[in-house]
């Protein structure tokens, strides 16, 4: 099967940057798709940016988001890595890893992702 662990959240002030990794292992097959994820407590998962396997295919929640965030995968050290920068408040939360047997598509349903990681604690403050 799929694991994913991520690292690389913390704290931050708003403007700042932090730089996500998760590292994955498991069949490729089941990683065709893989994705960040953000939560905040009493509220739904809700899809950040995707990226399908040749890294040419990227998909952003919000052009707000693609103008702030960049999501990369290196499939030969198995990582998959979410770069923010200018955060603000609103970007805290809970961010998870996550990957797919299908194909990424503008869509991101959370229902395609099978694969979740622990998560990683992102805080920005005022």
């Amino acid at each position: 099967q799929v694991t994913l662990v991520e690292s690389g959240g913390g704290w931050v002030q708003t403007g700042g940057s932090l730089r996500l990794t998760c590292t994955q292992s498991g069949p490729v097959t089941l990683r065709r798709c893989l994705g960040w994820f953000r939560q905040v407590s009493g509220k739904e998962r809700e899809a950040v940016a995707t990226i399908n396997r040749g890294g040419g295919d990227k998909f952003y929640r919000s052009h707000s988001i693609e103008g702030r965030f960049l999501i990369t995968r290196d499939n030969f050290a198995n990582t998959v890595s979410l770069q923010m920068t200018n955060l603000r408040p609103e970007d805290t939360g809970m961010y998870f890893c996550a990957a797919s047997a299908s194909t990424c598509d503008r869509y991101m349903r959370l229902s395609e992702f099978d694969y979740w990681g622990q998560g990683t604690q992102v805080t920005v403050s005022s």
